[in-house]
C-alpha cells in the first residue's frame, strides 16, 4: 500500500531544491552549497534508486507556503511522520482526513482551552497557519516508510539550523514556540538581545504535555504568542481557523 502512497517522494532532491521559491535561495545559498547537503542529496538518490519509499512528496513544503518575509511566528517539529498519506512538509500537520496524531490533538486542546472553539471541529491540515506566516518546520524534512528518524544525522539538521538562524537574523519581530527539548536545542540559533519572543514548554505529545517542569497543557503559548504579536503592530494569527465541515465544503 505505501508503494502507492500519494505523499510518497517521487523526484531528487536536486529537482526541488531548483523548485525552492526565490526569497529562501539568498539566505540558504550557503548550506544548499555545502559539501553535506551535497552528500544529503546523494543519499536519497542512492535510497529513491533502491526502491526506498520516501515521505513527503515536497520536503520543502513549509518554505513553499512561507516566505521569509512572511514568518511571523516558527513552530519546530523534529521528524515527519512516517506512515503512508501522513507527512505533508509541515511539523505536525496531517491532511483533512487522516487520523488525527495524539501531538496534534493536544495542540488542539490547548488552543481551544485558550482561544475558545471546538477543538473536535478543526482541521488537521495546518496549511492555513502556513499561509498566515507560521513557518511549520521540522529538523528533518525526509523519512522512510516506518522508519522513525531514518533520515537523521544525513545532512538535514545543518540545513533546517541554517532556516533558524535565516529567519531568526532578521529583525522583524517573530515568536518562536519551543516545544520539548529538542525544539529548545535551537534556542541558540537565535540571537542574544534579538527582538523575538521565545516561548517554551514540554513537547505536546501524551508522554510529556502534562509533566513538569512546564507542562504544554496551560501553557497559553497560543494566546500569548497573539498577544505579543499586537503589542508589535502585527495582525494575531488565527489559530482555530478552517473548521472540519469549512475546508471539506
Amino acid at each position: 500500500m505505501s508503494q502507492f502512497a500519494p505523499n510518497r517522494l517521487r523526484e531528487p532532491l536536486s529537482a526541488h531544491v531548483e523548485w525552492l521559491p526565490e526569497p529562501w535561495k539568498p539566505a540558504l545559498a550557503d548550506v544548499l552549497a555545502s559539501p553535506g547537503f551535497a552528500a544529503l542529496d546523494a543519499y536519497i538518490a542512492e535510497r529513491l534508486e533502491a526502491g526506498a519509499v520516501i515521505y513527503p512528496s515536497h520536503p520543502f513544503r513549509a518554505l513553499e507556503l512561507t516566505a521569509p518575509y512572511q514568518v511571523r511566528a516558527v513552530i519546530l517539529g523534529q521528524d515527519p511522520y512516517h506512515g503512508p498519506g501522513q507527512a505533508q512538509g509541515l511539523s505536525f500537520s496531517v491532511p483533512t482526513c487522516e487520523r488525527r496524531p495524539p501531538s496534534l490533538r493536544n495542540i488542539f486542546a490547548e488552543i481551544a482551552a485558550s482561544l475558545g472553539g471546538d477543538a473536535a471541529q478543526f482541521d488537521n491540515d495546518l496549511t492555513r497557519w502556513g499561509k498566515q506566516g507560521v513557518l511549520l518546520l521540522n529538523a528533518m524534512l525526509t523519512v522512510e516508510d516506518g522508519q522513525a528518524a531514518s533520515h537523521a544525522k544525513r545532512g538535514w539538521e545543518a540545513f533546517t539550523d541554517s532556516v533558524i538562524s535565516a529567519v531568526a537574523a532578521d529583525d522583524a519581530p517573530k515568536v518562536f514556540l519551543l516545544w520539548g527539548a529538542h525544539a529548545q536545542s535551537k534556542q541558540a540559533l537565535i540571537p542574544r538581545g534579538s527582538p523575538h519572543l521565545v516561548l517554551s514548554s514540554n513537547h505536546p505529545s501524551p508522554l510529556s504535555a502534562t509533566r513538569p517542569p512546564v507542562p504544554f497543557i496551560g501553557c497559553g503559548h497560543f494566546r500569548r504568542a497573539n498577544e505579543w504579536l499586537v503589542e508589535q503592530g502585527l495582525p494575531p494569527i488565527d489559530w482555530v481557523g478552517t473548521l472540519v465541515a469549512s475546508a471539506r465544503g
